[in-house]
C-alpha cells in the first residue's frame, strides 16, 4: 500500500475487532484509516460457533456477562435483536461426595447449602467480616504475592477454596489456584479485601465509592439483571461477524504477519505473507492484538531486550468436547447453567455446560447437549491423548455426575483440542507486564491488546478494546 495508515490492528479477534470498532466511531468525524489484519481464514479467535441439523453449539467461550461496553458494541453493529439471556435463577452446581449440590448464590442459601459443613460456614463467615490474619508463609518467595488458594484460605477457610473457589477456577482459568496469583486472577476481590480490611467491609466501600461515579443508562442498551449469561440467537460468532461486516474491506483475512520494523519517520512497516503474495504496510500506530507467543516472535527483532518474557506466559491445553444425549440417557434433572467438578472427586474432566438448557431452541427435542471441559493446568497431559480417548473419558465421567449407567454412547457433536488454550495469571503476571510495558516506551505508537492483559473474559476483551482504542486516538491527535 502506498498510503501511510493510521492504524493497523493485527488480530481479528474479539479484542481487535473491539478496538477497531471503537476507532471508527473515535473518528466519526474525521475517518482514520484503519486495517485490520488476521492470519487464519476467518474472524473471531476462540469464538467457535458449530451447527449441525438442529444442533447448535460453542467450542470456545460459550456465553457473555452483559457489561455495559460488551452491551453497547452488539447494539451498535445491529445485533440488538439477536440477544438472548439466560435466567439467572438457574443453579449453579458442584459435584462434591457423589452428590450435584447447588452453590449458594445468597446469604441465606449459604446456611441452608449442604456444600459446606457447619464449622466451614462459621469459618467463611468470621473470614468475610475481616477476622482475619495476615499473609504468611514464604511469601518473599513468591515476589510478596499471594497465590489464589492462599489468599482464600486465609479469608474464607479451606473448605470453600476447595469446594468453591477451586472449581471455578477450573471452570473460568482452567488453572492451577495453587500457582495463580490472587491480585492478578481475581484482582477486584484482592482490591476489595485491602480496601476495607475484610471482603464484606471491601465490598460495601467499593458500591459506595462506584455509585458516585455511575454513570446514568443508555436508553438503547438493553437492562439486564446480576447474574445473567448472554448470547445471540445464532450463537457467539453472531458478533465477530457483525464488527467485521462493519468494518467492511478493512479486515484482511490470511494476513500473516512476519516482521515489524521501525523507520526514521516514527513509523512502522509491517510485513505480510498473502494469498497474493507479500505485502509491506506503513502505519503511524500498530496494536498486536494476537497471543503473547506471537509478540514474542515479533520482538526478537524490534525489542529483544522484552521478547523472552512473552514466552513466560503459560497457555494450558483444553480439550472442549461436546456431546448430545437422548433425555432416556440422563439421571438428573437438568435444570441448571452446568456443573463443576473440584480435583480430588476422582472425575478427570472440569466441568459441564448444560448448553441446551442454557439457551433453548440449540437441540431437537428429546436431546440434551453437555459442552465439556478436560484438560488444562493441572492435568496437560490431556494433549497426549487422541480423540476417541478423550470421548470416552469424558463419557466416562458424565456416567457418573448426569448419566444413567447403561446410558447409550453419545452423538459427539465436537472435540476441539486448544493447543494452547487461556492464559495463566499466575504469580509473577503484573511484573511481567510491568517490564512489558517498560520496553514499550521506545517504541511509541505501538500498543497491546489482547486477553492476557487485564482479564481474559469476552466483557474484559470488549472493554479493554475500546481504552486501548482511545488511547491510540488519543495518541494520534497529539
Amino acid at each position: 500500500m502506498t498510503e501511510v495508515l493510521d492504524v493497523l490492528v493485527v488480530g481479528a479477534g474479539i479484542s481487535g475487532l473491539s478496538l477497531a470498532h471503537a476507532l471508527t466511531k473515535l473518528g466519526n468525524n474525521s475517518p482514520l484509516k484503519i486495517l485490520v489484519a488476521e492470519s487464519q481464514n476467518r474472524v473471531g479467535g476462540n469464538i467457535t460457533t458449530v451447527s449441525l441439523g438442529d444442533f447448535l453449539w460453542e467450542e470456545g467461550p460459550n456465553s457473555f456477562s452483559p457489561t455495559p461496553e460488551f452491551l453497547k458494541l452488539a447494539v451498535d453493529v445491529g445485533l440488538k435483536q439477536e440477544l438472548v439471556f439466560a435466567d439467572r435463577k438457574l443453579p449453579r452446581y458442584v459435584y462434591w461426595n457423589g452428590q450435584l449440590l447447588p452453590v449458594p448464590m445468597s446469604p441465606t442459601a449459604m446456611l441452608q447449602s449442604k456444600l459446606l459443613s457447619d464449622a466451614g460456614k462459621l469459618r467463611a463467615l468470621v473470614g468475610a467480616l475481616g477476622f482475619v490474619s495476615p499473609a504468611i508463609g514464604n511469601l518473599s518467595g513468591q515476589g510478596g504475592e499471594e497465590t489464589v488458594s492462599q489468599f482464600f484460605q486465609r479469608h474464607l477457610g479451606p473448605e470453600v477454596m476447595q469446594r468453591l473457589v477451586e472449581p471455578f477456577v477450573s471452570g473460568v482459568y482452567a488453572g492451577d489456584p495453587s500457582q495463580l496469583s490472587a491480585s492478578a486472577a481475581f484482582a477486584k476481590v484482592a482490591r476489595m479485601a485491602d480496601l476495607g480490611g475484610g471482603l464484606v467491609a471491601g465490598a460495601l466501600l467499593s458500591a459506595k465509592k462506584n455509585r458516585k461515579f455511575k454513570v446514568a443508562p443508555d436508553p438503547n442498551i438493553p437492562k439486564t439483571k446480576t447474574g445473567e449469561l448472554g448470547s445471540f440467537r445464532g450463537g457467539l460468532e453472531a458478533l465477530p461477524k457483525a464488527i467485521a461486516s462493519y468494518l467492511g474491506e478493512a479486515v484482511k483475512l490470511n494476513w500473516h504477519l512476519t516482521n515489524i520494523r521501525r523507520t526514521e519517520q516514527q513509523t512502522y512497516i509491517a510485513e505480510f505473507s498473502t494469498p497474493n503474495g507479500p505485502e509491506q504496510i506503513e502505519t503511524r500506530t500498530i496494536s498486536l492484538s494476537t497471543p503473547a507467543r506471537v509478540c514474542a516472535e515479533l520482538f526478537k527483532t524490534l525489542q529483544p531486550e522484552i521478547a523472552s518474557i512473552f514466552n513466560e506466559f503459560y497457555y494450558p491445553p483444553v480439550a472442549c468436547v461436546v456431546l448430545a444425549y437422548p433425555d432416556t440417557s440422563i439421571k438428573v434433572k437438568i435444570d441448571g447453567f452446568g456443573n463443576l467438578i473440584p480435583r480430588g472427586q476422582g472425575i478427570r474432566t472440569l466441568g459441564s455446560i448444560w448448553s441446551s438448557t442454557l439457551f433453548s431452541g440449540r437441540t431437537p427435542p428429546g436431546w440434551q447437549i453437555f459442552t465439556n471441559f478436560i484438560g488444562g493446568a493441572t492435568d496437560p497431559e490431556i494433549a497426549n491423548l487422541d480423540s476417541e480417548a478423550i470421548v470416552q473419558q469424558v463419557h466416562q465421567d458424565l456416567c457418573q455426575t448426569l448419566l444413567k449407567q447403561n446410558a447409550e454412547q453419545p452423538k459427539v457433536l465436537a472435540v476441539h483440542l486448544w493447543s494452547r488454550a487461556i492464559p495463566q495469571y499466575n504469580l509473577g503476571h503484573n511484573s511481567k507486564l510491568e517490564e512489558i510495558n517498560n520496553g514499550l516506551k521506545s517504541l511509541p505508537g505501538l500498543y497491546l491488546c489482547s486477553n492476557y492483559i487485564g482479564g481474559i473474559a469476552l466483557g474484559d476483551c470488549v472493554r479493554r478494546g475500546t481504552e486501548v482504542a482511545t488511547e491510540i486516538y488519543q495518541g494520534l491527535q497529539t
